[in-house]
């Protein structure tokens, strides 16, 4: 799939259009509901996400749903909050 994307993480209760994008990373798994991708940004469970392609074709908030720690990165496993018809399409 490789998808490349912006990442942000958004406090819960802030407004995701005024996310700061921290790093760029790479899709490299989706399903209708699901991405998983690795970073250096430190996530945890329930970490309110912000994903961003450089074209603003894909742009969609997600939730944490697991993380593996590997030194110097974390492998992340998100579930977007609402539904994406045809996400890989757009992107």
């Amino acid at each position: 799939m490789r998808i490349p994307v912006r990442l942000a993480r958004t406090p819960n209760g802030s407004d995701a259009a005024s996310a700061n994008f921290t790093e760029s990373t790479v899709i490299e798994f989706g399903t209708p509901r699901e991405v998983l991708f690795a970073c250096n940004t430190r996530l945890e469970f329930a970490d309110q996400l912000r994903l961003r392609t450089s074209d603003g074709a894909f742009d969609i908030q997600a939730a944490v749903v697991a993380v593996q720690y590997r030194p110097g990165q974390t492998v992340v496993a998100a579930r977007f909050r609402e539904e994406v018809p045809h996400w890989i399409i757009k992107s």
